[in-house]
């Protein structure tokens, strides 16, 4: 099977009114969301994020995943996944190439008949049935430590493994998808060096704490939703970086409060939640995976 991934990238035109980026490919005289093949080792949301630069040379944050579609394509069965995407900052020239020749934006009531593909007109509807504008909240579990019994020292002080390590380094080509304005983590080493080359990457200042320590939830579990509830006050794009069994309980809470049904599997390390949420209001939960097992 082809694994592939895309988006529907979409932007408020000068009347207030959601546009869709829909691109034209002379090879097959389509019309088309914008998408591509995954490279080996690449995650699928960062196939996304770097086949939607490729073709069309917007700079995105990414939203709510849409889900996954199958079809026959020339070269065999295609499975190619979907999110939402918003256009942000100012917008590069397009610059037309062998793979595209035209890039325009079209309101969402034209869009769908504008598109080729059965596919794509299915992601469409899905993207229109979906609160797309949200800013993400992302909940990520620290990578992979050293095992509690091959530590002598504090628990604070656990370092990452050889495997946490090559994690932590490779977080930067997810998150930065996510046009992160904050990084929050507990003040434990394993979660420190879990997120520090993130924040050196996308020149965010580390807000380091303690209410987001697993020895400090053992002594108050309120601690931490109480600063989580802060962070979403602020309304920035997020990610606050814990431990189990603190960041199942912040999901629980959350999923509670906006009746929402919680992922109820486990993180593994540098494994992630993404809340996506209008204001305080949590209105899609996704999933992602480490990019190292």
């Amino acid at each position: 099977m082809i694994i592939a991934a895309g988006a529907v990238v979409w932007r408020k035109n000068s009347k207030g009114v959601t546009e869709i980026a829909v691109i034209h490919r002379p090879k097959y005289d389509d019309f088309s969301l914008p998408k591509g093949k995954s490279e080996p080792g690449e995650s699928l949301i960062s196939t996304a994020y770097r086949e939607v630069f490729e073709e069309t040379n917007l700079i995105t944050q990414f939203g709510p995943f849409l889900g996954s579609v199958e079809y026959f394509s020339p070269f065999g069965l295609k499975q190619v996944s979907y999110w939402a995407a918003k256009s942000i900052g100012e917008e590069n020239i397009f610059i037309p190439n062998d793979e595209v020749d035209r890039l325009g934006w079209i309101v969402i009531s034209k869009a769908v008949d504008k598109l080729t593909s059965e596919t794509d007109k299915e992601i469409l509807g899905r993207f229109v049935n979906t609160f797309y504008d949200t800013q993400p909240l992302i909940l990520l579990r620290h990578a992979k430590a050293l095992a509690r019994s091959e530590w002598p020292g504090d628990d604070d002080d656990r370092p990452l493994d050889a495997l946490g390590q090559l994690q932590a380094s490779k977080l930067t080509s997810i998150y930065q998808i996510f046009n992160l304005k904050e990084i929050h983590t507990s003040d434990a080493i394993r979660c420190y060096d879990t997120v520090t080359p993130l924040a050196k990457s996308l020149g965010i200042q580390l807000e380091v704490t303690g209410k987001l320590s697993e020895s400090a939830f053992k002594k108050d579990k309120e601690r931490a939703f109480d600063y989580l509830k802060e962070v979403i006050k602020s309304n920035k794009s997020a990610l606050l970086c814990s431990h189990n069994p603190v960041l199942p309980k912040l999901l629980a809470k959350v999923s509670k409060k906006n009746e929402l049904t919680p992922d109820d599997e486990k993180l593994q390390p540098a494994d992630a939640w993404i809340l996506h949420r209008a204001g305080k209001e949590v209105l899609q939960i996704d999933r992602i995976n480490s990019p190292v097992n």
